[in-house]
């Protein structure tokens, strides 16, 4: 077994709980070292004095050089696909029974959710969503990007009785900095209809029904039409593609959150950053009219899409295709006017800070943002405010609130504080995993 002696600093963060270490904690490689040509390899984690601290999953690039899979050293790979089996069932059950059972109910007004959450489901490296019938896997590390776990993960996945067809969708920026070619554009699985409609048959990525050969361009047809769903949250309906959009496509973490802002919406209200519609939607239950904004056309047209799906919600709704920070700062900048006065605002930006060296410009950021919201809503307005920068802390990011009401002049209450929704969850001793912040404020 290759092993990876780390220093003492790495050695005491991983004993306290942590899972990674970075490049630079490695103080030396030895034995069969894994290779650009073979990296999907497993090493054995040394302190200082040689002591044993578990097994990782080795990548030659990321500056996470090992994840932490067990506190056992020596594992072979054969029982990480054992062990990868077991918490992929275990993740589940969890997400069936305590965390999202909504999303697996027979009434179907929620049939979305995140399946497989990374290190808070000890499976570093490996991310599932459902989206109704569909999952979209992403696997993020050398060790994770490989067929052996493709594998498992699509035999666990595929027995699932709502599961149609399984997709991997690889974040593009992490494969290139993993150095992984590019994933299969193929489904893992799928449940194609054979022709006479009557009946399905499961058909393995890459083959052919034996009984009933279908034409080329009938499968690809089939193929591109079951990459695009439509799914519910909340009773709310939503299209998906599983070749457009951010990530997985996306942001059920905010699945709850969009729910508790409905809940004390009201009035005239501004959804900035829209995406694709989450907020606006949802606050257009509730409000007598909502603003929807965002930079990209391609994700309003989309939210325009969402809107008309739902009976009643569109003529409630219109959409302003203009940069967050300009748009506020101009109509922050007109006299009050019922134009530019606002009942309700919710703020949910990108991640401002993709590095901790980017936290003190994310947090100029968000204090402007807020800053100019603040001075657009009027006397008792709610202010939804987000934040997704994992290093960007809860207590920093409600200081730059706190700081934007005392800059504008404005009592501000805090009614509630809120995270990603349970099928998120976040592990005390992993920071990282605690990255969505939610504050839901009341505005004098």
């Amino acid at each position: 077994m290759p092993t990876a002696t780390i220093s003492r600093r790495a050695a005491d963060r991983l004993r306290a709980g942590h899972l990674w270490v970075y490049r630079s904690d490695i103080e030396q490689l030895e034995s069969a070292l894994p290779t650009e040509e073979a990296p999907a390899s497993l090493l054995t984690v040394l302190d200082p004095r040689r002591t044993p601290l578990g097994t990782a999953l080795y990548s030659t690039a990321s500056e996470i050089a090992l994840r932490l899979i067990s506190r056992e050293p020596d594992l072979t790979r054969a029982q990480y696909l054992s062990d990868l089996r077991t918490r992929v069932e275990a993740a589940l059950h969890l997400r069936a029974t305590p965390l999202a059972p909504e999303s697996f109910a027979v009434d179907n007004t929620t049939n979305a959710c995140r399946l497989i959450f990374s290190e808070a489901d000890n499976l570093p490296g490996i991310v599932a969503d459902r989206y109704a019938g569909l999952v979209i896997l992403q696997l993020l590390t050398q060790s994770t990007a490989q067929n052996d776990v493709s594998r498992v993960l699509t035999d666990v996945l595929s027995a699932q009785p709502w599961c149609s067809i399984i997709v991997e969708r690889p974040d593009p920026r992490i494969r290139e900095l993993e150095q992984l070619p590019p994933a299969s554009p193929t489904p893992l699985f799928s449940r194609v209809p054979q022709l006479s409609g009557l009946e399905s048959s499961v058909v393995p990525s890459g083959a052919r029904s034996s009984e009933r050969a279908e034409p080329r361009d009938l499968q690809l047809s089939l193929q591109e039409s079951n990459l695009a769903t439509v799914f519910s949250l909340n009773g709310l309906r939503f299209h998906y593609s599983a070749n457009a959009g951010q990530k997985t496509g996306a942001f059920l973490d905010q699945r709850l959150n969009y729910a508790a802002a409905a809940h004390i919406a009201r009035g005239r209200a501004l959804d900035v950053c829209t995406y694709q519609g989450g907020f606006a939607l949802h606050l257009a239950r509730t409000c007598t009219h909502v603003t929807g904004v965002d930079a990209s056309r391609a994700a309003l047209e989309v939210a325009d899409r969402n809107a008309a799906l739902n009976t009643g919600l569109s003529d409630k709704i219109d959409w302003i295709e203009a940069d967050a920070f300009e748009l506020l700062r101009d109509f922050s900048g007109r006299a009050p006017s019922p134009d530019t006065t606002y009942d309700t605002i919710v703020l949910d930006p990108p991640a401002f800070a993709k590095s901790k060296r980017a936290a003190e410009g994310a947090l100029r950021g968000y204090k402007e943002l807020n800053l100019r919201a603040m001075k657009l809503l009027s006397p008792g307005g709610s202010l939804v405010t987000c934040s997704c920068s994992h290093h960007v802390s809860l207590a920093d990011f409600t200081e730059v609130v706190r700081s934007a009401a005392a800059d504008a002049g404005r009592r501000v209450q805090l009614l509630e504080t809120r995270g990603a929704a349970p099928d998120h969850p976040a592990i005390l001793t992993l920071p990282e995993t605690s990255y969505l912040k939610c504050l839901l404020l009341r505005v004098e």
